[in-house]
């Protein structure tokens, strides 16, 4: 198929016009789709991981926390993928892409805090380990999610 740009969007070989909100659409909801796929088992299985291997989990939590380098890397990590879903996925529709909007701006945001604020992510990841119910509830929310966004970008 050729396709010709022109000022109010595109044609196609056929002559229909496209529209600039079309091309955009699309291309939206394949990213969209792209990074359901890639989040979706990544939550699920960070979050099975979590609740199946705890006492681990906590080991490997309490070692990052007792590390500068590490909590200043993971923090890197967070703020950079954060930000990488910010530039390729700012929707703000009323759907579910929002989720994946909502997930790089939280992950920029943590990233951030960390990077500048060490002392506040020791003290929320110390309550996490801590706390059983906060524990639990955040490594469920990872499979819920995860399993969401596996629902979403594989079963569309």
């Amino acid at each position: 198929m050729i396709l010709v740009k022109a000022q109010a969007g595109s044609l196609t070989d056929s002559g229909q016009n496209t529209g600039p909100e079309l091309l955009s659409m699309s291309a939206n909801l394949s990213t969209s789709f792209f990074i359901a796929k890639l989040l979706g088992p990544t939550f699920a299985i960070i979050g099975l991981s979590v609740l199946l291997r705890e006492r681990a989990f906590k080991a490997i939590l309490k070692d990052a926390v007792q590390s500068p380098a590490l909590l200043y890397f993971s923090g890197f990590l967070s703020f950079v993928s954060g930000l990488a879903l910010i530039l390729t996925h700012n929707i703000w529709s009323l759907d579910w892409r929002l989720l994946i909007t909502l997930i790089g701006w939280i992950a920029a945001v943590r990233g951030f805090v960390t990077i500048f604020q060490p002392q506040w992510a020791s003290a929320l990841f110390a309550t996490f380990m801590e706390r059983q119910s906060i524990f639990y509830s955040a490594a469920a929310v990872n499979v819920l999610l995860g399993f969401v966004l596996i629902y979403l970008g594989y079963f569309p």
